[in-house]
């Protein structure tokens, strides 16, 4: 793994736009070779956009960081050409277990139902995340798209044009500056970007921190996500386990809010504590050490003229629950298609304010239940510690209570209600699929609903007919139908059908459903299109 971090994966070379006598200018430049800036890049190269990614780093980031990926995230990977490489390599789970002092008080499952391509989640490290989406990126190239990473490259200026944005850069042999018509900014947490443009967060950092430690070992532990309230090696703090590929085991230990955080690093200090955890004989190997506080906080607007924020460098949340790096891929699945039609003028730039709207919603949504998370791992008050220990002692016997029990609550994806995007709905039809859900997939024949449905409107006909291809002024609707009996195990009727005997649903090329009706009917299905790419 050494040889991951070590080995520049895009090493610094001399660009042309260093020796031009005016600044090139760019269709996108993103900011940040990390999960979420690639990811956006990818997404780009393959509409056909022209992207240079640029980064201070040449190389993977350094420790696993972001290391639980959902469901949705993984169909996203998918749509993105390299979901399966993610899925080999990570290390599978659904089931997850709560403890209470020495005590297994109950276990859930966060995919309880058949007929889904993806698990509920994969443990993968973040450098093989990154790794992966680098590879990806050199297949674009050698298929002949125009994605760049380049490395050594760290933004040092960023000013607005009238119709564009003006970048400077530092490298080893110097500063140069270039044009882009939309700047993306995926520079992590401390983001400089939105401290170059004297922007900043809003929202709560909480009084209290947690020790990462990444470990490898040899253990028979099971493939769930362990999480202990109390536990005897940890008094009165929380603990959480993971496995990871290789070996590796995530351990999060509470420590408080009053510490030194460079003491608590040190490897003498981690180590006893690990050691009362898995037991003084124990033999394992620290990777890597971290501390991280508690914050749930985001921008206002993710949206300031031609500079789009995604990921963490809009929003932050705590890692229990893992919203993070699962939420910054909506970002920019939300975003890269909303871009695309701006750019090829098939929509108005207005366009653009709705994935402030969407993904701020997504946001707020993600710093709630992180929020509720935080309170209930770490009371802040010895009342409140009272409840919540009281629900933890009912959860083991009665499953009422069960909900109540916060222990991070785990990613899913956003629903975009309200969205002035959302078309027309039908009442027959299932509330889980409804307009602004993301595709629920299901198996249709012998492959999956989610592989079925592009980066491209499209129109899914369940019993019934649709055109295989229409031109809304512009844009390109394709079609396809199904039949129940594509599924004998009704999973698609019961996800998409209900109570009604046919369909037609329009997916946006997020995969997020648009509107749906129980027929066909083009001049609703032009009127919806227009409504989702803001063009009425």
């Amino acid at each position: 793994m050494s040889k991951i971090f070590e080995t520049p994966l895009y090493p610094y070379h001399r660009s042309p736009d260093q020796d031009a006598p005016s600044p090139v200018r760019h269709p996108v430049v993103v900011i940040g070779a990390g999960p979420i800036g690639l990811s956006a890049a990818i997404d780009l190269a393959q509409y056909d956009v022209p992207v240079v990614v640029v980064d201070d780093n040449d190389k993977v980031s350094w420790g696993s960081r972001a290391i639980c990926y959902a469901k949705r995230p993984l169909e996203i990977l998918d749509r993105l050409g390299c979901g399966d490489e993610f899925v080999d390599k990570g290390v599978v789970w659904n089931l997850g277990k709560v403890f209470f002092d020495d005590r297994r008080i109950y276990e859930f499952d966060l995919l309880p139902e058949e007929g889904h391509k993806r698990p509920a989640f994969i443990n993968l490290q973040q450098y093989h995340f990154e790794e992966y989406l680098v590879h990806r990126v050199l297949a674009l190239q050698e298929a002949g798209k125009q994605i760049e990473i380049r490395g050594k490259n760290r933004v040092a200026g960023i000013d607005h044009q009238k119709d564009s944005v003006l970048v400077t850069i530092d490298t080893p042999e110097g500063s140069y500056r270039l044009e882009c018509d939309w700047l993306i900014a995926c520079d992590g947490a401390t983001s400089p970007a939105r401290k170059m443009l004297n922007l900043d967060f809003i929202g709560r950092v909480f009084e209290d921190n947690f020790l990462i430690a990444d470990v490898i070992m040899e253990a028979n532990f099971p493939t769930e996500r362990w999480f202990w309230f109390d536990p005897p090696f940890n008094r009165n703090q929380s603990a959480l386990l993971h496995k990871q590929p290789d070996h590796v085991w995530r351990i999060d230990l509470q420590l408080g809010w009053d510490i030194d955080k460079e003491e608590e690093k040190k490897h003498e200090n981690v180590i006893p504590r690990l050691k009362a955890m898995l037991g003084e004989d124990a033999k394992f190997e620290l990777e890597w050490v971290s501390i991280y506080t508690f914050q749930c906080r985001r921008m206002e607007k993710f949206r300031h003229g031609r500079v789009l924020f995604a990921g963490d460098a809009a929003h932050q949340v705590s890692p229990f629950g893992a919203r993070g790096a699962n939420s910054g891929m909506q970002d920019t699945d939300n975003l890269i298609w909303k871009l695309k039609l701006v750019m090829d003028g098939l929509a108005p730039e207005s366009l653009l304010d709705s994935y402030d709207y969407e993904r701020v919603l997504g946001a707020e949504e993600n710093i709630k239940n992180s929020s509720r998370s935080t309170d209930f791992i770490t009371p802040k008050s010895e009342i409140s510690r009272t409840f919540r220990n009281a629900v933890l002692d009912l959860a083991e016997h009665h499953e009422f209570s069960r909900p109540l029990v916060n222990s991070g609550r785990l990613s899913v994806p956003s629903i975009y209600d309200g969205s002035v995007l959302n078309g027309d709905d039908h009442p027959d039809l299932p509330p889980r699929t409804r307009p602004g859900s993301p595709v629920v997939d299901a198996p249709v024949g012998e492959t999956w609903l989610t592989d079925l449905i592009a980066n491209r409107f499209q129109l899914l006909a369940i019993n019934t007919e649709v055109p295989e291809c229409l031109n809304m002024d512009g844009i390109e609707v394709t079609g396809f139908g199904v039949r129940s009996s594509d599924d004998p195990d009704h999973h698609l009727e019961k996800r998409y059908l209900g109570g009604a005997k046919q369909a037609v649903y329009l997916f946006r090329p997020d995969q997020h459903v648009a509107a749906r009706w129980t027929g066909y009917d083009e001049a609703l299905v032009r009127s919806a299109v227009n409504r989702a790419t803001g063009r009425n």
